[in-house]
């Protein structure tokens, strides 16, 4: 088996992501080790999850910092710090800024509710609720300057659950967790 790629998980929310990431390295399922756990938000309930597995934390409040270039700056020190390799977007809600992309380069991945280019940006769901498709999905890719339209990694479709919004949001989940382990693993390097 290869070396352990180091990893630093950004999230904004509850940090689902981030505990089946970290599940499925225990498991020997994704050969990385999450050296920090990233997130805007200090009150998110993904900083409870780190601690529980004793992953250090970076909770960094963008109002506290006079610009996005200060706020990603204080983000890269602790990065550097952890000699981080790769950055996995698990629910992080913000655009990542330069200050970020050009360090890591290629080396930056995301997930997102939808089979994109469709329904990209915030309540991926909602959109696809809102135009009644019958399919959406779940799509992994690199992060570029854009919102959600770096090059794909993998795409699984999903079945719209017709008017049942917190149905198709768990049916979202069991794949993105899936399909986000499958990725990792093929990409990290």
């Amino acid at each position: 088996m290869s070396n352990i790629v180091s990893i630093a998980v950004f999230a904004s929310g509850s940090g689902s992501n981030f505990q089946a990431i970290q599940e499925a390295i225990e498991r020997g399922e994704i050969n990385a080790k999450i050296e920090l756990v990233v997130t805007d938000k200090p009150g998110a309930y993904v900083v409870e999850r780190a601690k529980v597995k004793n992953i250090p934390v970076a909770a960094l409040s963008p109002k506290n910092f006079d610009s996005k270039v200060a706020y990603e700056q204080a983000i890269l020190s602790k990065l550097q710090e952890c000699e981080v390799k790769w950055i996995v977007l698990a629910g992080y809600m913000r655009l990542i800024g330069n200050t970020l992309l050009d360090p890591y380069a290629s080396k930056i991945i995301n997930i997102h509710p939808s089979l994109l280019p469709s329904f990209p940006g915030k309540d991926a769901i909602g959109q696809a609720m809102d135009h009644r498709v019958k399919v959406t999905g779940v799509t992994v890719h690199y992060v570029d300057a854009g919102m959600d339209t770096g090059p794909i990694i993998a795409q699984r479709a999903v079945t719209v659950v017709d008017g049942d919004r917190e149905a198709t949001e768990q049916a979202i989940h069991a794949i993105e967790h899936e399909l986000y382990k499958e990725a990792l693993q093929k990409t990290l390097t």
